[in-house]
């Protein structure tokens, strides 16, 4: 038995083991594709906090050196400035699902990380000592937990019960990677949504993403299907030969009803299906993975009582669902009938003002994410619940950056106050205390600048756990809540 079975092998599959396996945790991939190779480059790239996380991790580099920067977040409809957020990261990042999946098999594989290939989850049985996962060649495997991983059509989600409530698809649109024979058209909109195609990296092959005049759901789309609607759109099909993939999407929007049944969680599309409109996807799930590996983690390790897995569901799904919400309304905005185009106009006004721009971009980036910590944790200091910044601090060792400090998934108590000040004998195996200096100004995404604090607490995943505004109350109930109760000398 493993300590964790992770189902998908996937971007957040791959992201929610790398985080395990950082902890310390046993942990195995189960995935049905054969190879590591993804037909289709799929999703097409990153907002800024998920480029943070990854540089929390160290690997940012990576993909950065593989992808191409944007000083934009795209909304739905059109592209909003960031290069004025504070973050080291003030970009999108274009980078194609293909090249994602790489780079992340690359560093699992590094870590350590077992991945099953070939291998298909058809269901599973929990009880109080662990899971067991049953295989399509009539095998099992079993764990003290799983995390489902296995995108919108999930077998664990299935398998353990949990309710998938939403909006059903009002539109779907076709995507394909093909080559052609005419030159490429403008970036078009009508009533049925966006149309266009792009030449991708290899100066051949040709993305093409197009709105279909009325909803799809039948099997598979065909060349033809491509050629008719493109046909429809542009008056040519552009000569469209040797497609690669062809495939179809939707607007249809689903949040699981909980995120956590038993011992089966869930992550990424197994937890809520959206429209690809403003491209949060992947991030949405990568953000879910670190949020949950070393909380899955401390409770494996008999740090913490199951319980705190539930601040999983509490902390990610709210933010799930206000993205959801703003796909849908990005996804609407796409469509050009006059009513819907008097409302994307509006929006656009609105836009172009700093504060409504801040706001949006905020949301779409992720760097406004804010996760309700209460009880003594929730001090009402604007940094609690937020992702901390990436400061370049000073320490006795030299110069380092926040982030450098999360490399190891583990979590790291700041004290920038009076050196000697801050006292956690009873963590000092499990949350190491820095004592640095930083004397520039606090600036959060949206919020701007806030009151400089004197010790912060932050949790693996990047989000400060408890801040310190000349006092340490409330300190001690932070440490025992996230990493389990001090030890006595």
């Amino acid at each position: 038995m493993v300590d964790v079975i992770v189902v998908g092998g996937g971007p957040v599959g791959m992201m929610m083991a790398a985080e395990l396996r950082l902890a310390g945790v046993d942990a195995v991939i189960v995935e049905r594709r054969a190879t590591a190779e993804l037909v289709g480059s799929r999703a097409g790239g990153f907002h800024a906090r998920t480029i943070e996380i990854l540089d929390q991790r160290g690997i940012a580099d990576r993909f950065l050196a593989q992808g191409k920067t944007f000083p934009t977040t795209y909304s739905g409809t059109a592209m909003l400035d960031v290069s004025d957020f504070p973050t080291r990261h003030p970009y999108t990042l274009g980078i194609t699902q293909n090249h994602i999946e790489r780079i992340l098999a690359g560093w699992i594989d590094e870590l350590g990380v077992p991945v099953l290939r070939g291998r298909t989850v058809v269901g599973l049985d929990q009880d109080d000592a662990g899971v067991t996962v049953h295989l399509e060649d009539g095998g099992a495997l079993s764990a003290r937990f799983v995390v489902g991983a296995d995108g919108g059509r999930s077998v664990v989600r299935k398998a353990a019960g949990i309710e998938f409530p939403g909006w059903e698809a009002s539109t779907s649109a076709l995507i394909a990677e093909v080559e052609v024979t005419e030159d490429l058209p403008e970036v078009t909109y009508d009533a049925a949504g966006v149309h266009g195609l792009s030449l991708m990296e290899d100066g051949r092959t040709v993305r093409v993403v197009s709105s279909e005049p009325e909803l799809a759901n039948r099997a598979q789309p065909t060349l033809a299907d491509l050629r008719e609607n493109l046909t429809a759109v542009f008056g040519t099909d552009f000569g469209v030969y040797n497609p690669t993939w062809i495939s179809r999407f939707t607007d249809a929007t689903r949040q699981a009803a909980t995120y956590r049944q038993g011992r089966v969680l869930l992550a990424g599309d197994a937890a809520h299906i959206h429209s690809p409109a403003g491209g949060q996807g992947i991030g949405l799930g990568i953000q879910d993975a670190v949020n949950l590996g070393w909380k899955l983690a401390d409770v494996i390790a008999g740090l913490c009582p199951d319980t705190l897995l539930d601040t999983y569901h509490a902390e990610r799904h709210p933010a799930g669902a206000r993205t959801l919400q703003y796909t849908m309304a990005a996804s609407a905005l796409q469509r050009r009938d006059p009513r819907l185009g008097a409302v994307r106009h509006l929006m656009e006004q609105m836009t172009a003002f700093d504060e409504p721009r801040r706001y949006v971009a905020g949301l779409v980036s992720g760097l406004d994410v804010a996760y309700d910590l209460g009880g003594a944790q929730g001090t009402g200091h604007p940094l609690a619940g937020r992702r901390m910044p990436d400061l370049d601090l000073g320490t006795a060792a030299g110069p380092l950056r926040v982030f450098s400090l999360l490399r190891q998934a583990g979590p790291v108590l700041l004290n920038l106050g009076e050196p000697g000040s801050v006292h956690i004998a009873g963590w000092a195996d499990r949350v190491p205390l820095v004592e640095a200096t930083y004397h520039g100004p606090w600036e959060l995404p949206v919020i701007g600048q806030v009151t400089a604090p004197v010790a912060v607490l932050v949790r693996p995943d990047g989000h400060v756990a408890w801040v310190g505004e000349g006092a340490l109350d409330g300190l001690a109930d932070a440490l025992s809540r996230w990493f389990g109760p001090a030890r006595r000398p």
